[in-house]
């Protein structure tokens, strides 16, 4: 079942995307709330924008640093994290050669088939517990 937009905005935000984008995104939105049902400790998923781009946070307890999903420069799509973190050091040691990195920020990807829910999912359950 598809989870409803946050806001008009946000899926206004998505209807942006070409749809191979959109198509990416949209798997990664979904694993994002997946994930974080597995974890109640985090509390609720807030959908909001940033930059344009839909992002994801923890208000009620800080538990989260954020993810945001959006495409590059270069094209394809992209699930980004704050840039200041070692999540992108930490996932690239987990699994190295996998995925192509954008600095300390980011995921790229060209297709949604590159998504992998333990790869991935590793990326997006240490960004919502990072500080915890």
């Amino acid at each position: 079942m598809t989870r409803p937009y946050a806001s008009d905005q946000i899926a206004e935000a998505f209807e942006r995307f070409a749809p191979n984008q959109r198509a990416g995104l949209v798997t990664l939105r979904a694993m994002i709330f997946e994930i974080a049902a597995e974890l109640p400790e985090i509390g609720p998923v807030e959908e909001v924008l940033r930059w344009g781009q839909p992002a994801y946070l923890t208000p009620s307890t800080g538990a989260a640093t954020t993810l945001r999903l959006g495409v590059p420069k270069g094209g394809g799509f992209a699930l980004f994290v704050h840039c200041r973190t070692r999540l992108i050091a930490d996932f690239k040691a987990a699994f190295p050669g996998r995925d192509r990195i954008d600095g300390t920020r980011g995921v790229l990807f060209d297709d949604p088939a590159q998504i992998d829910r333990n790869r991935h999912g590793f990326l997006i359950r240490s960004a919502l517990t990072y500080h915890l």
